[in-house]
């Protein structure tokens, strides 16, 4: 799987540590590194969480070509 650069690059637009990201959605920092990382396959549940909170839609953070 690969890194997820957008997801990251949009939370560092919104000023948003991971840490302050995982405690808006109700994960832990780790998680959110994972995802970041590409060493974890969020469910669409934790995806659609993410993209609220970041104020972004599915396409633009998780959709790949």
């Amino acid at each position: 799987m690969a890194k997820n650069l957008r997801m990251k690059a949009a939370r560092a637009a919104a000023d948003m540590s991971q840490d302050e990201l995982a405690k808006k959605i109700g994960v832990t920092r780790q998680t959110i590194s994972a995802v970041e990382n590409g060493d974890y396959n969020p469910t669409i549940n934790l995806c659609v969480s993410i993209c609220k909170a970041l104020g972004k839609t599915l396409d633009e953070l998780f959709w790949t070509e």
